[in-house]
């Protein structure tokens, strides 16, 4: 029933009726580390005879995409370590940082462990790496990355002590602390431990993803054994305060570390540690009950019972650990030796935002604060439907508030005229006022027609009980296309006027979601016009017959009318220069991935056409490659707020197109999903993009330029410092004129 898990089944089936005979074992490990050394001289020499082909993929301006997604979550590693960012901001970023790379491992490992289950001699389409190659340069970084986390996290905790508040361990606690502690533990946290020897009738038990158990090599005179005990039950507070000073703290789960030897008094504790897995997330619902008679919902359900369960792909260990513990839990967990990392600094950090807590009253510690304001376009003591039909309107999140398009929503829930919403929702907030209007529509007799897209990877538990919800008021649910997520953000408006129907489009870069909406850079656009509705109107229709939009005079609507139509504009900007005039592209999203636009923008380089991108994470192409990408710029910001939105022009101001998305320049995105990119036609908004862009291109603060070698570094400054996202800021404030 589930292809990946049956693979992984049948390889470990098939590896241990290899281990039965054991009379021949090192004969056997002789005989497949020959192999392995065969393969390596073969693998070598295919690569090499492949550069020299011109078919070869494993071009110079091309960077492997798992690579480059590591080097973004080294940006934001740069913040933590960033001393002109708030200390307790820089915190955050730490905790990002290891909240990225879980989901990295779960995500994008996971895939490509499982490809290499499947088939190691397949190579992806840049770097011409298989998927072992990959994994082997993956956790090489990974490594890396560590160890510069954990001198950023020792650093930040020592400036944190400055504060006043500490974390502590036993090496430098005082006697009376250490009693109490011990007295603590043995009343509050003992009773509620489950510590587990490992033997014949104590089976290596099921370490649950993402938390944190201490570990040991216990020894007798005749044996040694390894014991097990969780750390993460829920029940325990992760700081434990010190008696003699309410601002130093002890994590729990050192705690119960530093007691093994009295939980396992009966045997030596020779060896300890504290462990944490991560496992593999990766798991199509498409593809695991495509046989299943069950309603879409209940599988997501049960998909996400199985996720909790799938194999690990990453042990981290914070001591270090005797050799046979380490291989004891590999074998355990079936994972390789190079898939264990070594790190000092917690294996968890969210503990930060505790500490966080105690420092709020040192307003020098945080951000300062900027709350999100209307925007100046808006009216807001006039309806806003009358507003659009008047003029477009764009809001630009966080720095305008998403309060404007919430009561666009709420009118049309009182509003006599409107007789539907239809919306698609990917991800929303726990306490979603969208929903909300939504729910309030249905019941108030409007036609409300909702795509709930069930796949957004671990937001699916929140989206089932808010379908259920929807469904319950008398809203019609879908549930989108099989193997194509629906990934668009749009919201269609249809209201009776004089015997006509008209309608208000909304479309976004970004979820409607109230929570990012003050975290997250995004672009709204509300519009009145009517063909640009016609193709919404029939974009959402065709997603209702789990179809897809074939052909459209308007919007770039994925996966059959996006792609095309970019590789159709980039060819326009070529034949501008083959013509003597100047050619342009400016672009703005998360990620570039996609190798036939990559391709392109190659080709519009070497042609001439000026190639300005803003690239936040992942960059599978190199800028400044001679011969290649010399006419292209990439630049990533990393700041306060998470740069999501999506901008795409083409063309010089004065005959430039302009769109907003919510597609990245990814495969996914472009082939495999539902995206729309509407094209903006109001010239007060082109000029308003036109500035937000060359403002975004001139940061010197949270900028960092890609270099020939596909490496990132901080902008000198020259003249003003400019940090875009304060600089947006201040315009909402009313503190700059734009």
């Amino acid at each position: 029933m589930f292809r990946r898990l049956i693979l992984f089944v049948k390889s470990n089936l098939r590896k241990k009726a290899n281990d039965k005979d054991g009379n021949n074992k090192e004969k056997d490990e002789k005989i497949i580390m020959e192999k392995k050394e065969e393969q390596k001289v073969k693998t070598q020499k295919k690569t090499v005879a492949r550069s020299k082909t011109k078919k070869d993929s494993g071009k110079p301006y091309y960077d492997n995409r798992e690579l480059s997604w590591l080097k973004f979550n080294k940006r934001v590693l740069e913040e933590a370590a960033d001393r002109n960012v708030p200390l307790m901001e820089r915190v955050t970023f730490a905790d990002i940082f290891t909240s990225n790379l879980d989901e990295f491992f779960m995500v994008r490992v996971g895939s490509i462990h499982d490809q290499m289950l499947v088939s190691n001699s397949k190579r992806e389409n840049k770097t011409n790496m298989t998927a072992s190659e990959q994994l082997d340069a993956i956790f090489k970084a990974t490594r890396e990355l560590l160890k510069k986390k954990d001198r950023v996290y020792f650093e930040l905790m020592d400036e944190i002590k400055q504060h006043g508040v500490e974390l502590v361990n036993f090496k430098n606690m005082k006697k009376e602390d250490a009693a109490y502690l011990k007295k603590y533990f043995y009343e509050s946290v003992m009773p509620l431990l489950s510590p587990q020897v490992i033997g014949k009738k104590q089976p290596f038990p099921f370490l649950n993803n993402k938390d944190i158990y201490a570990v040991a090599l216990l020894g007798t005179k005749s044996s040694e054994k390894l014991c097990i005990v969780p750390c993460s039950n829920g029940l325990f507070k992760r700081l434990v305060s010190i008696p003699s000073d309410s601002h130093k703290y002890i994590l729990v789960e050192e705690l119960i570390l530093h007691f093994m030897p009295e939980i396992f008094d009966k045997y030596t504790v020779k060896s300890k540690s504290l462990i944490r897995i991560i496992r593999n997330a990766d798991i199509d619902v498409d593809d695991a009950f495509s046989d299943e008679e069950l309603d879409y919902r209940d599988s997501m359900e049960e998909l996400i019972r199985i996720r909790r369960r799938l194999c690990p792909v990453k042990m981290e260990y914070s001591r270090v650990l005797d050799e046979k513990v380490i291989r004891s839990l590999c074998k355990e967990l079936k994972l390789n030796k190079e898939q264990a990392f070594y790190s000092e600094s917690p294996l968890e950090m969210s503990f930060v935002y505790s500490i966080q807590d105690v420092l709020r009253g040192n307003r020098e510690l945080f951000y300062n604060r900027r709350v999100p304001q209307i925007s100046f376009a808006v009216d807001e003591n006039r309806s806003m439907i009358a507003q659009i039909e008047e003029k477009d309107l764009l809001l630009s999140y966080p720095f305008e508030s998403m309060s404007s398009y919430l009561r666009l929503l709420n009118e049309a829930v009182h509003d006599e005229r409107v007789v539907s919403i239809k919306m698609t929702l990917y991800r929303v907030a726990k306490n979603s006022q969208v929903v909300e209007a939504l729910i309030d529509a249905a019941e108030h007799g409007k036609e409300v027609v909702v795509m709930v897209e069930l796949r957004a990877r671990f937001d699916e538990q929140n989206n089932i009980e808010w379908s259920r919800r929807m469904e319950e008021a008398g809203c019609r649910i879908i549930y989108g296309i099989d193997h194509t997520k629906v990934h668009s953000k749009i919201c269609l408006i249809s209201y009776s006027e004089n015997n006509q129907i008209k309608h208000i489009s909304q479309i976004g870069t970004g979820n409607y979601n109230e929570k990012t909406s003050k975290l997250y850079t995004d672009l709204s656009l509300m519009t009145s016009n009517e063909e640009i509705a016609l193709e919404v109107a029939e974009t959402f229709n065709k997603i209702c017959m789990a179809q897809v939009m074939d052909k459209t005079e308007h919007l770039l609507v994925a996966p059959k009318c996006l792609q095309s139509k970019i590789i159709d504009m980039i060819d326009q900007e070529i034949e501008h220069v083959k013509n003597g005039e100047e050619g342009y592209i400016g672009v703005k999203f998360n990620s570039l991935t996609d190798k036939t636009i990559i391709d392109k923008l190659v080709e519009a380089s070497q042609a001439g056409v000026k190639i300005d991108m803003i690239i936040r994470g992942i960059c599978c192409l190199v800028a400044g490659v001679k011969g290649y990408t010399d006419n292209i710029t990439v630049q990533s910001i990393v700041g306060r707020y998470l740069e999501h939105s999506r901008i795409y022009i083409f063309g010089t101001p004065d005959r430039d197109k302009i769109y907003i998305s919510s597609a990245d320049f990814m495969t996914r995105n472009t082939l495999r999903r539902v995206e729309v990119a509407t094209p903006i036609y109001d010239e007060d908004i082109k000029a308003r993009l036109r500035h937000m862009f060359r403002i975004m291109l001139n940061d010197n603060i949270k900028a960092r330029v890609m270099d020939s070698n596909g490496e990132y570094h901080k902008k000198e400054i020259v003249g003003e410092p400019l940090n875009s996202q304060e600089y947006f800021f201040a315009e909402s404030y009313g503190e700059i004129k734009g």
